[in-house]
């Protein structure tokens, strides 16, 4: 199973340098993947949790990939209804070739209204708009031999019945994001349940789950998978590890803006995360 670190490409903490030093972090303490966000507007309802600057991701991970020699690249999601299907095509395919092979692209619907209406994309129809844009992008990889290098991963995000649905019809992977593992496992028959129903095979699964250290387990029953003690983070990966899942992403950012400032705590969560990781070789 491979890991993978959400990195913040926003916030007020956030500059050229930090994303170096976060890159550097990431592929120096051996995870297997860097991934960003994506917000083009930052509207107030974007701004309350992701606060400017935002750097838009294809570029980030664009510059990225040029600090970078192993690590892979992702987002985690990109938001299909704010860009043409055939602009984030070309950008996904370029990036993929430009970095050798090393992009995965995870997509979502977003949940912004205010980032929707600055952007004249009708927020109604963004589930509409993103089966749209993953049918075109697909079928332009198909069509042009130059798209590509070698085939981009697909993950998709969602953890609605709809996005269940969806990554069932368009995903090399399921997304969900943040969850207890309770609900997970409820989730993961009603994945198996939508992929029966479409007569399709069931999509690999591809997590995004919390990163915060606690000096003592925490008991609550609505814990999210990633909150604990190193034990039970560990525990939580090796659950995720058995119930499926080819790579777990690991997000260090708990909410507060003011944490872009000061990043090394949770480098340390991660670097106790890898040590405690068994080698790709056991």
């Amino acid at each position: 199973m491979r890991t993978g670190v959400n990195v913040p490409n926003f916030g007020p903490g956030t500059d050229p340098g930090m994303l170096r030093d976060w890159a550097q972090t990431v592929e120096g303490l051996g995870f297997d993947l860097l991934m960003v966000s994506d917000h083009l507007a930052v509207t107030p309802d974007v701004a309350r949790q992701y606060p400017a600057p935002f750097y838009e991701p294809f570029t980030t991970l664009s510059w990225l990939a040029g600090i970078t020699h192993r690590v892979r690249l992702g987002t985690t999601v990109l938001i299909l209804p704010y860009r043409h299907p055939l602009l984030m095509a070309r950008m996904a395919a370029n990036l993929h070739q430009l970095s050798g092979g090393r992009l995965v692209l995870g997509v979502g619907v977003g949940w912004a209204r205010q980032e929707f209406a600055a952007l004249g994309v009708p927020f109604g129809r963004r589930g509409e708009l993103t089966d749209e844009a993953l049918r075109a992008m697909r079928a332009a990889w198909e069509d042009e031999a130059d798209y590509g290098h070698g085939p981009i991963p697909i993950w998709v995000g969602g953890n609605s019945d709809a996005g269940l649905r969806r990554a069932v019809r368009f995903g090399e992977a399921w997304h969900p994001l943040r969850f207890t593992l309770p609900w997970l496992r409820d989730a993961l028959e009603r994945l198996e349940a939508a992929a029966d129903a479409q007569g399709r095979p069931v999509p690999g699964l591809a997590p995004r789950i919390a990163l915060r250290l606690s000096p003592s387990p925490i008991e609550d029953p609505g814990r999210l998978a990633g909150q604990g003690t190193i034990e039970q983070i560990l525990d939580d990966i090796d659950r995720l590890r058995r119930l499926g899942a080819g790579t777990v992403v690991l997000d260090p950012f708990g909410g507060d803006p003011e944490e872009t400032h000061h990043p090394r705590q949770a480098w340390r969560a991660l670097a106790a995360v890898a040590a405690a990781l068994p080698t790709k070789s056991e």
